[in-house]
């Protein structure tokens, strides 16, 4: 339980628009032009609605990497292979794993787990979470206390809003 730090802020995001992946692994799959125009115009509006992280969580993929890099949010990164094993479960471990000094969390990962891990915390979550989509989810009592139902989606973001 968190004392005295206020509410932890949890943002979500889908990696941007990546290139098909004829000839190469998945794991190296690059963004596609739409993809780095998404990822520039969220890190944007992060800035705009004061959410920069504290902290990133991000897949190891070259997608989410080239995602991140695009944002342009700052903050400390810590690049973790789990996330592109694509289990919510795994996503909600690292979660609980947070420092307490940290106030925003950003999570860039892969469908299904991002959106699966939005409808866990919260009970609810869009209808689809298309590339460079962004969940951004208050939780009360910290991030080891993160759990099913837990915390309460304040906004989402898809690239065509």
């Amino acid at each position: 339980m968190r004392t005295g730090t206020g509410t932890s802020t949890l943002i979500v995001l889908r990696h941007a628009k990546a290139l098909p992946g004829l000839g190469v692994a998945d794991i190296d799959r690059t963004l596609n032009d739409r993809g780095r125009r998404d990822a520039v115009a969220a890190g944007e509006w992060l800035r705009a609605n004061d959410l920069v992280p504290d902290l990133v969580l991000c897949s190891t993929a070259a997608r989410t990497r080239e995602t991140l890099a695009l944002l342009d949010v700052g903050g400390e990164v810590s690049y973790e292979s789990g996330i592109y094993d694509n289990d919510p479960d795994g996503l909600l471990a690292l979660v609980n794993q947070t420092p307490d000094d940290v106030r925003r969390l950003l999570l860039v990962g892969h469908n299904p787990s991002v959106h699966q891990l939005v409808h866990d915390l919260t009970g609810e979550a869009p209808n689809t979470f298309p590339t460079c989509a962004i969940a951004v989810i208050e939780l009360p009592d910290g991030w080891a206390a993160a759990r099913r139902g837990a915390g309460t989606l304040r906004t989402t973001r898809t690239p065509k809003d």
